[in-house]
């Protein structure tokens, strides 16, 4: 893996073989798991997270889908959000009005994984159109439940792949999924926090909550703040003692790999 600008980051760890991309953002994401309960995971990533997570930093999380399954003890990964793996073993499964309208408005879950294309600087998602709506360089396929996700949720986590001023932008081309404070000035309350994680090929980005920007809190090994701030679209803010993220340790890699993910269905 390279970062966006200059140098390559320093992704060793006491394990062999090289560190991937997916195995980075999976490890450090699932840290940030430590003490969370409920998640709301979409495919991905975030299932890598939570199932890495359930065997090393929060053995009691409980994962919940998109699909209205609740409780998830899947006896290996899942493919899709439909894959009836999800389904056996599950403690239930939930219609859609159930599963939104009572868990995620009934504030159960307490962090929300979402993905993007484009992020600014409050936390605002795009997962639309990447260009002019009527005219898009690329069409993304939407919303999904991101919205509900991201008002509901006590606290949203990011990840993203690509670290770039084009994907952390000043200004979405187009805003799929409004945060807190957007949602505010339009006169709606949401329950939660929205994004408080953002984690990237570069580092970690967090705020608080309502009237915070995001800032940097922490860097890769080998990886500069100045290389952030040169990765992203606007000027970011940097916390007064930024560390550097351990990176992945022999013990979670093998998880990952032998455990959570050996037939690399997610893993690359």
């Amino acid at each position: 893996m390279t970062a966006s600008h200059g140098k390559e980051p320093n992704l060793t760890t006491t394990a062999p073989g090289a560190v991937t991309s997916s195995e980075l953002l999976s490890v450090v994401a699932s840290r940030e798991l430590a003490s969370r309960r409920t998640v709301f995971a979409g495919i991905g990533l975030p299932t890598l997270a939570t199932e890495l997570a359930h065997l090393t930093v929060a053995p009691r999380i409980e994962v919940v889908y998109e699909s209205g399954v609740c409780g998830a003890h899947p006896s290996h990964l899942p493919e899709t959000i439909a894959d009836a793996v999800i389904v056996s073993g599950a403690e239930a499964v939930l219609s859609m009005p159930a599963l939104f309208g009572c868990v995620l408005q009934g504030g159960h879950i307490d962090v929300g994984f979402l993905g993007a294309a484009q992020i600014d600087r409050w936390g605002n998602l795009n997962t639309s159109v990447i260009g002019d709506w009527e005219n898009p360089e690329v069409r993304l396929p939407g919303s999904g439940g991101a919205v509900e996700v991201m008002a509901n949720s006590r606290e949203v986590f990011v990840v993203m792949r690509r670290h770039d001023p084009r994907s952390f932008t000043t200004a979405l081309d187009f805003c799929t999924t409004p945060g807190p404070d957007r949602a505010l000035a339009e006169g709606i309350r949401p329950l939660g926090a929205g994004v408080t994680r953002v984690i990237t090929e570069l580092g970690i980005l967090a705020r608080s909550g309502v009237g915070e920007e995001l800032r940097l809190v922490a860097v890769h090994p080998g990886v500069t703040v100045d290389q952030v701030r040169e990765a992203t679209g606007w000027d970011l803010r940097v916390d007064d003692s930024v560390t550097t993220v351990p990176p992945p340790t022999a013990a979670e890699l093998r998880l990952l790999r032998e455990d959570v993910d050996p037939g690399r269905v997610y893993l690359r």
